[in-house]
């Protein structure tokens, strides 16, 4: 390689260098924890209890409250909290108040056993996944007002890393913990998940704290409640126009009929991976690894990959631009899920798992970054939580819906097909990427409001 090109690469790498860039980490720590929980490590606690694939698979839709966090993101956006907003601001404020709901909600969680009273676990689930949900409002809304536009990409790059280093916490963690508890190795024990799950409620306060320390973005925002000419009164139709409305009218009018083109794109990038993911663990169970190897190969190698990837996604971003890194991504997310049908005709494969989820994780991390940097892109300025909000729910909507039916179909059909079949579903993808590769990003980083 050139020196001139080589020196290119390490100013690009510099980027990760920047305050604001490098202190996402711990964001992304706080907002990754929670997700696994209710979702990926919970499907194999469920399954070890003795729930069935399918159960787990409907049970999959407590995760629906993130594709619907768009009903109450102008809230989150724009309506100050009481005591709260005064002493943090708004973006913190909202940070704090569904971190500690979090913290709670998985205190319940380590309370009960799915096993005897499931309807109490889903309660539970389903308070995590609504306050994770809002910290996600909050936290996407801070990140893009906390840097410009250039610095987009190796945000989403960190975000993605602290989310990672949570998920092997949220996962691995969770089945290290549990595998040392069991009293006896092979049997289900419920009281070996149940402190799990109590050292993930602890593990919150990394959140909390990292929330009392950042720093609130000094973006100005009209108040809920304000004086006008015939002293204080509330302005609630005023809001409800400037912080509902505005935002969605805002997309549709700067982007006209490409907006269509653009939420298609955004319904099903990630739908390869969110569909096979929710039967992934339940397969680990079935095809016989233990807590401990899948700790170790899937929820360590597999993370670290996936870091790995949204590194090199971050990079690519700066270097040949977010639409050929969305691409590449749709490309090898797709293709990696065949390695699972491969997988699953060779049994109990320690080798094959390790080289399976390595390279879906890699593939993972570089669709990621570009994924969210190109959302990020798309955002106005001034409607940047609620219009995030927006698109990372489409993004999850479909995909969600589609994969509460996943255990049914592997019931039906075995492992083999419905790996087949979640690759299948990321053609389209590459077809939708293209189109919208003709729509000028230039032109939608003007309309972002950002430099």
């Amino acid at each position: 390689m050139k020196p001139d090109a080589c020196a290119g690469w390490l100013h690009a790498l510099r980027i990760y260098l920047h305050p604001r860039v490098a202190g996402m980490l711990l964001l992304g720590f706080s907002a990754g924890l929670p997700m696994l929980l209710v979702l990926g490590t919970l499907s194999f606690w469920l399954r070890e209890a003795g729930i069935d694939r399918a159960t787990i698979g409907h049970l999959s839709w407590v995760g629906l409250a993130y594709g619907f966090k768009w009903v109450w993101a102008p809230l989150v956006d724009r309506m100050p909290l009481p005591l709260l907003t005064c002493w943090l601001g708004r973006r913190r404020a909202w940070l704090l108040l569904s971190q500690m709901l979090i913290g709670g909600a998985l205190i319940g969680m380590a309370s009960t056993d799915p096993a005897e009273n499931l309807s109490n676990m889903v309660i539970f689930a389903l308070i995590v996944a609504f306050a994770s949900a809002t910290q996600d409002i909050a936290l996407d809304a801070y990140r893009i007002e906390a840097v410009a536009l250039r610095l987009q990409g190796a945000m989403a790059a960190t975000y993605q890393a602290g989310y990672r280093l949570a998920m092997i916490l949220a996962s691995a963690g969770v089945l290290w913990i549990a595998a040392a508890l069991d009293t006896v190795p092979g049997e289900y024990s419920a009281s070996s998940w149940q402190w799990a799950y109590g050292c993930m409620a602890g593990s919150m306060l990394i959140g909390i704290i990292t929330t009392l320390v950042i720093r609130e973005p000094e973006v100005p925002v009209d108040p809920l409640f304000s004086e006008d000419q015939d002293g204080s009164s509330p302005r609630l139709l005023v809001w409800l126009q400037e912080a509902v409305v505005a935002p969605f009218r805002d997309f549709f009018v700067r982007f006209g009929y490409h907006a269509l083109l653009i939420l298609a794109l955004i319904a099903v990038y990630r739908i390869s991976d969110v569909v096979m993911g929710i039967m992934s663990n339940p397969f680990y169970v079935d095809m016989g690894y233990t807590k401990d190897e899948v700790a170790t190969i899937s929820k360590v190698y597999g993370v670290v990959m996936t870091i790995l990837g949204a590194t090199i996604g971050g990079v690519l971003i700066a270097r040949i631009g977010v639409i050929r890194t969305l691409f590449l991504g749709a490309v090898l997310s797709a293709a990696t899920n065949l390695l699972f049908v491969w997988l699953a005709g060779r049994g109990h494969d320690v080798s094959g798992l390790i080289f399976t989820i390595s390279a879906d994780n890699l593939s993972a991390g570089i669709a990621s970054s570009a994924f969210v940097a190109y959302l990020s892109g798309l955002t106005h300025a001034a409607y940047s939580a609620t219009q995030y909000a927006l698109f990372s729910s489409i993004m999850l909507l479909l995909p969600k819906f589609i994969a509460g039916f996943s255990g049914e179909f592997v019931d039906a059909y075995g492992y083999e097909l419905f790996f087949a079949g979640t690759a299948l579903l990321g053609v389209p993808v590459l077809i939708l990427v293209w189109k919208v590769g003709r729509i000028d990003f230039a032109g939608l980083a003007q309309g972002s409001g950002k430099a």
